[in-house]
């Protein structure tokens, strides 16, 4: 499963939060993302150029 952290404040979640990305989809050429916090309370739908200017890669969430 992919996992993002947020670069900085977007959409009212705060800089540092950690997401899964649990579904991808594209249509037309536009590539959209559907995000989960690490807790699965909050999903937030993002454009990839969205993801690629607000969240980082990361490999594994530290504890």
């Amino acid at each position: 499963m992919k996992k993002y952290e947020l670069k900085n404040d977007f959409k009212g979640m705060k800089k540092g939060t950690r997401f899964y990305v649990i579904a991808e989809s594209e249509f037309i050429g536009v590539k959209e993302f559907v995000l989960r916090t690490q807790d699965f309370l909050h999903r937030i739908t993002v454009t990839e150029g969205e993801l690629m200017n607000n969240f980082i890669s990361v490999d594994y969430f530290r504890q």
